[in-house]
């Protein structure tokens, strides 16, 4: 969805953000994110170990999938008369099911609503991460992004 102005966030809540495109999370994805945090823990990155393991094969890390969710919201949600866009953070994670290597992801996301800050606008998005042919997303999360406006 395109907003003219982060202005315009602050009329858009409730407003349906609609999906991403279906994202595959490979091993070799997994492998990466892996040696960029140091967290090498075999159910994620020995797929031998982890096929006989609790998930019956490797899975990726949650936060690689929490990772996910500021590519997928910057398709999801356009602002024009940015000069800059900002990840804030979260007010709420949850983590409901592992993403198995293999499988396709996409996020679903909903604007809650925006405030006026001193920089801008911090919007919040509640944000599923949905798995393709899962009964259970893979998290939850209530997103904040602050819109900073252009000068005129």
């Amino acid at each position: 969805m395109r907003f003219e102005s982060p202005e315009a966030l602050l009329v858009g809540g409730g407003a349906d953000l609609g999906t991403s495109e279906w994202l595959t999370i490979d091993q070799e994805r997994i492998d990466r994110f892996a040696d960029a945090t140091d967290d090498h823990q075999w159910i994620h990155v020995d797929p031998a170990r982890a096929a006989d393991g609790p998930f019956g094969g490797t899975i990726a890390h949650g936060y690689l999938s929490l990772s996910l969710l500021a590519p997928f919201m910057f398709d999801l949600l356009q602002v024009d008369g940015t000069a800059l866009v900002i990840n804030a953070g979260s007010d709420r994670v949850r983590f409901v099911s592992p993403v198995r290597a293999g499988s396709r992801v996409r996020a679903r996301a909903t604007l809650a609503g925006a405030e006026r800050i001193p920089t801008g606008v911090r919007a919040h998005t509640a944000v599923t991460l949905e798995i393709e042919g899962g009964d259970k997303p893979a998290l939850v999360a209530e997103t904040l992004t602050v819109f900073v406006p252009a000068e005129p």
